[in-house]
């Protein structure tokens, strides 16, 4: 899953420009977490005002460096069609395919986009490596070669999603901002993104699916993040996409054999920029509860990372929001609405400062956890408490 943030990003998570003109192709690389023989597709136009013509579409399982395997190239159709348009404001579900995919295994997307590819709907931070071809370049979907893609991105254009064929399989849906996203920054700025942490599948959904695999249960994680997300409001900028409540149907209630959702919102509410108090964040909360519980879904409520050294959500919103961190987390703990509550915070923070994320824990800008935080974010979810697990 890559859950639409936006359609106006100049440039990737890594400063690379984006470059979506006109007659081009985008050869998009995604992971599912289970794998099965048969898959579908689902492709976004969900922030853009204006139809996206989709000339052809391919998947294969993907090689290196933009590369598929050549006897895993299959065309996609939609309603027995290889073209389809797909309406301002949409998302649109492929035909069934017959692929052969596994758990943590490449797949790659190859989508042709005729006419007019300026502003495509994204996923602003893939935290994996997909390519494109040069404006007018036109329909490479069938190419088992790198050779027609030359741009290179780690956002996620146009591709919402992958779903597998699965009897009596759930879905949980890690639902939250940058944290679940898996971004680690390379700097203390927050920017640009680490490039050791790209195409390493080190997200804490990721170190989740892994411990359900080991348990065996029949569960797949997908995961909801968009970084820069907010419960009270949409985000600071375009790329941090629509607030969570605005998009808590499209992004979860809808999703596949959904049973179980776990949220960690809230860290950018405080310092993106200063300004939504506890009670506010709180009333987001009990909303996207009461939503998710009208629609049969368990709710585990994630507490809210520590940041008071990072710059961002920091040290820029000081002394304003750790005292409002810690009552939200206060009442995490001590409220019954959601079905289990996730202490993030405890087993992240330092000891001896619980304003901060362990050293051991902490990338560098102080705020996104390294692969071992997300590792142990993983950890502190109790899969015997997740619906789909018992």
């Amino acid at each position: 899953m890559a859950a639409p943030s936006d359609s106006l990003s100049v440039l990737d998570p890594a400063l690379v420009p984006q470059l979506s003109v006109s007659n081009q192709t985008y050869r998009v690389v995604v992971t599912p977490h289970r794998g099965g023989s048969t898959v579908r597709l689902h492709l976004t136009n969900r922030t853009r005002p204006l139809p996206m013509e989709i000339g052809r579409v391919t998947v294969a399982v993907a090689s290196e460096n933009g590369a598929v395997q050549a006897d895993s190239l299959r065309t996609v159709t939609f309603h027995g069609s290889t073209s389809a348009t797909i309406a301002p404001w949409s998302d649109i579900v492929s035909d069934p395919v017959d692929l052969t995919t596994t758990a943590f295994g490449r797949v790659s997307v190859s989508v042709y986009v005729p006419g007019l590819a300026a502003l495509p709907t994204e996923h602003f931070n893939g935290n994996a490596t997909s390519y494109l071809t040069l404006p007018f370049a036109g329909d490479h979907t069938g190419a088992t070669t790198s050779d027609a893609f030359p741009l290179r991105t780690t956002a996620v254009p146009l591709v919402a999603g992958l779903d597998v064929d699965a009897v009596g399989v759930s879905s949980v849906v890690a639902f939250g901002d940058s944290i679940t996203d898996g971004y680690v920054s390379a700097t203390i700025l927050g920017t640009p993104q680490e490039p050791s942490v790209v195409d390493r599948d080190v997200r804490y959904p990721d170190f989740l699916q892994r411990r359900i695999d080991a348990a065996g249960a029949p569960f797949s994680v997908l995961n909801a993040g968009i970084s820069g997300n907010r419960v009270t409001r949409d985000g600071f900028i375009p790329q941090f996409g629509p607030a969570a409540n605005a998009r808590l149907q499209a992004d979860v209630i809808d999703k596949a054999g959904v049973t179980d959702v776990i949220v960690l919102e809230g860290i950018n509410d405080l310092g993106i920029p200063i300004g939504a108090s506890a009670d506010e964040i709180i009333a987001g909360f009990t909303t996207l509860i009461d939503r998710l519980h009208r629609a049969g879904i368990a709710v585990h409520l994630g507490t809210i990372l520590p940041a008071s050294n990072a710059i961002a959500d920091g040290m820029l919103t000081l002394p304003y929001s750790p005292p409002v961190r810690q009552r939200v987390n206060a009442w995490i703990r001590e409220q019954r609405l959601s079905d289990t509550v996730v202490d993030f915070d405890a087993a992240l923070r330092d000891p001896a400062n619980p304003d901060i994320l362990a050293a051991r824990y902490a990338g560098p800008d102080n705020l996104h956890p390294n692969a071992a935080g997300y590792a142990r974010m993983a950890e502190a979810v109790a899969l015997d408490r997740l619906v789909g697990c018992r």
